[in-house]
């Protein structure tokens, strides 16, 4: 991928260009919303809930698929199972108590270098604008 240069000068028409375009597309997006709910509730009449339908109008075809899954309970599932003495179709996962490994560091009893490797971080970037009152 090529790389692009850019200005990276950040002026406040860049700002209120930026946070216009963000309440528009919040609009567009609560907007959208309210046109999805509207064509669900007519899909719901014309072919029932849940159901795959198609409408045209004029030049333009307006469909609804429906995508199905399906997922154990994984409780509910567990109990049913350890029940019918179906054990060997579980799995036992270990996991770290994130809870008491941090106590365990917190009384001394582990360190963090004993850890180390095992950590892992993240972060995530948000932009966000605030008008300052004049």
């Amino acid at each position: 991928m090529a790389t692009q240069k850019t200005n990276y000068t950040i002026s406040e028409d860049l700002i209120i260009k930026y946070n216009k375009l963000n309440e528009k597309k919040k609009e567009l997006e609560k907007e959208l919303d309210e046109l999805k709910k509207v064509f669900h509730i007519y899909f719901d009449h014309l072919v029932g809930q849940n159901e795959k339908g198609e409408v045209t109008v004029n030049n333009y075809k307006l469909q609804r698929q429906i995508r199905k899954s399906e997922k154990l309970h994984e409780e509910k599932t567990v109990n049913r199972l350890t029940e019918l003495n179906m054990t060997d179709l579980i799995h036992h996962v270990p996991k770290p108590d994130e809870e008491k490994v941090k106590s365990a560091i917190m009384l001394g009893l582990l360190s963090e270098e004993d850890l180390e490797g095992c950590l892992i971080k993240s972060a995530s970037q948000a932009i966000i604008v605030k008008t300052l009152k004049t």
